[in-house]
Order: structure tokens, then sequence, then C-alpha cells
């Protein structure tokens, strides 16, 4: 059994959802040394998040982003927590609806996605900065 882990720092972005399957692909060149495994990606922050989604028709994303600015306001009343700005409550909660890693098969030395798949970073800040990543990468 072969085991490879990595973290990586990935640009900041504005807020939405970004395709990034092919900045962790590139991290993460190992891939390639396992014939059937697992990639596991973790991102290490509560403001974020991790999904696979479509990754051929960009508005998809731009649908999710409004989705979920509807579905998870901004200045809701109830906010307890807003002293790091209007964006940031919503952000916690965006980020725990979609959770905090994805888990990928490799076959072949390739991650095993559908066609139209791809790994989506989901900004929930207006200004998150950069954000890092766990690469887990294992099998045989």
């Amino acid at each position: 059994m072969k085991f490879y882990q990595k973290e990586i720092k990935l640009p900041a972005r504005r807020r939405g959802f970004h395709l990034i399957t092919r900045e962790i692909e590139h991290a993460m060149p190992e891939i390639k040394e396992i014939k059937v495994g697992q990639l596991q990606v973790f991102i290490k922050h509560t403001s974020a998040s991790l999904t696979i989604n479509e990754n051929a028709d960009s508005t998809v994303r731009g649908d999710f982003e409004s989705h979920f600015n509807i579905m998870v306001p901004e200045n809701a009343p109830y906010y307890i927590h807003t002293y790091e700005g209007p964006d940031d409550m919503p952000a916690h909660i965006k980020a725990s609806l979609l959770g905090t890693s994805v888990q990928i098969p490799i076959t072949n030395g390739k991650l095993n996605l559908g066609i139209w798949q791809g790994v989506y970073l989901c900004e929930h800040r207006d200004y998150g900065g950069s954000r890092k990543l766990v690469l887990t990468a294992f099998g045989q």
C-alpha cells in the first residue's frame, strides 16, 4: 500500500464556486502511481467548503452561488456571530452544509470522476483569502 500526503495553498478567489480539479491533479502527480485507491481532499477552513458537481457548464456554479445566498442569507436578524462581517456567519453555515472534504476513487493512475464531474472550491466569503487543502492519496 502506498500513501502520499501534501498540503497545498490555493490562491485567493472571489466568492463563488470554482473548479479546482486540475490544480489538485497537478499538485499530486503521485496519483499516477496508484492502480486502485482513493484521494481525500480536505479544506482547512471554516468559511469555505468542497463539493463535486458539474464541470462543463459554468452556469451551474453561478446557480449554486445564487441558491446558497437565498438559502443562507446575510444579515439575518437572529445571527449573533456578526463581528467579522455580514458574510461570515452565512459562510460558516454554507461550509457546514457542503462539508470539509471529498473522497474520489483512483483507478489506473487517474481520478475516477464521472465525465461531467469536477471538484469545486466553494468560497463563501467576499474576501476569504488563500485556502489550504490537505491531499491524501493512498492505494496499490
